[in-house]
């Protein structure tokens, strides 16, 4: 499994309906070589879903899937998009001699031979452009790649005003803040800080800090796991989590 946030060590993962949901669209935009959208807002889980969903992916046979992850700046050219997708390819520097044209005759000839997974992250961050680029390619009739998206705040917005994808969109997937009343139950098996801790201490953790919200829950559980660990306690309780909200910003240290 992928790292937790912060390096958070002891955690379980959190085996959600998005995060198995997360799998499924994987598996199933590599099956029919189809593009994909999984998005939400940030720290609530999607990245470290699909991380997980990646280092299980096979293909029919049981062959790992080659996969070409891409992350790109704000506002990236047609030319970087074609760039670091050949770098992704071919593990080389693309020949600056080549225009961006040569190069996309190039990565079509390269992303025609065994199917694989091409993952392109923080996709709010592409214009039409690039996102027309990458469909052309995705479209090609000797291409055999299958194509996801994966984006934080707007993400969907910024690709769902592309007709020509949304259309093509096979699987789509939000991710949302966790449902209050199933936090009790989740983060009571997040890490043993919590066993046995009373729901409604839980609830409260929640109202005043994560809101629901993943990475905030990893936030905190990191800072009460070491409080616990330096005071010789098994899990939370009163101090230790007004210690742990004075660490991350605000109550008062006990």
């Amino acid at each position: 499994m992928p790292a937790h946030f912060a390096n958070l060590t002891g955690a379980s993962t959190l085996k959600t309906r998005p995060f198995l949901l997360a799998h499924r669209i994987v598996d199933d935009l590599v099956a029919n070589l189809a593009t994909g959208v999984i998005h939400g807002n940030a720290g609530t889980g999607k990245t470290y879903a699909v991380q997980a969903a990646l280092e299980s992916l096979q293909d029919g046979d049981g062959t790992p899937v080659t996969t070409c992850a891409l992350t790109f700046p704000s506002r990236p050219t047609m030319r970087m998009i074609t760039d670091e997708l050949l770098r992704a390819v071919t593990g080389e520097a693309p020949p600056r001699s080549h225009n961006r044209f040569q190069l996309v005759t190039t990565l079509t000839d390269l992303l025609s031979g065994r199917p694989r997974l091409v993952v392109v992250d923080e996709a709010q961050r592409l214009n039409s452009d690039c996102i027309e680029l990458l469909r052309h390619l995705h479209d090609a009739p000797t291409t055999r790649f299958a194509l996801l998206y994966v984006g934080g705040d707007g993400c969907w917005e910024v690709l769902s005003a592309e007709p020509m994808l949304r259309s093509r969109v096979f699987r789509r997937l939000p991710f949302h803040t966790l449902p209050r009343a199933k936090v009790p139950d989740l983060i009571g098996h997040f890490h043993p800080i919590y066993n046995g801790v009373d729901a409604q201490v839980l609830f409260d953790i929640d109202d005043f800090y994560a809101h629901g919200t993943l990475r905030d829950w990893a936030s905190f559980t990191h800072t009460a796991a070491q409080l616990c660990a330096e005071t010789g306690r098994s899990r939370i309780d009163a101090e230790i989590i007004a210690n742990a909200y004075t660490l991350l910003g605000g109550g008062a240290y006990a």
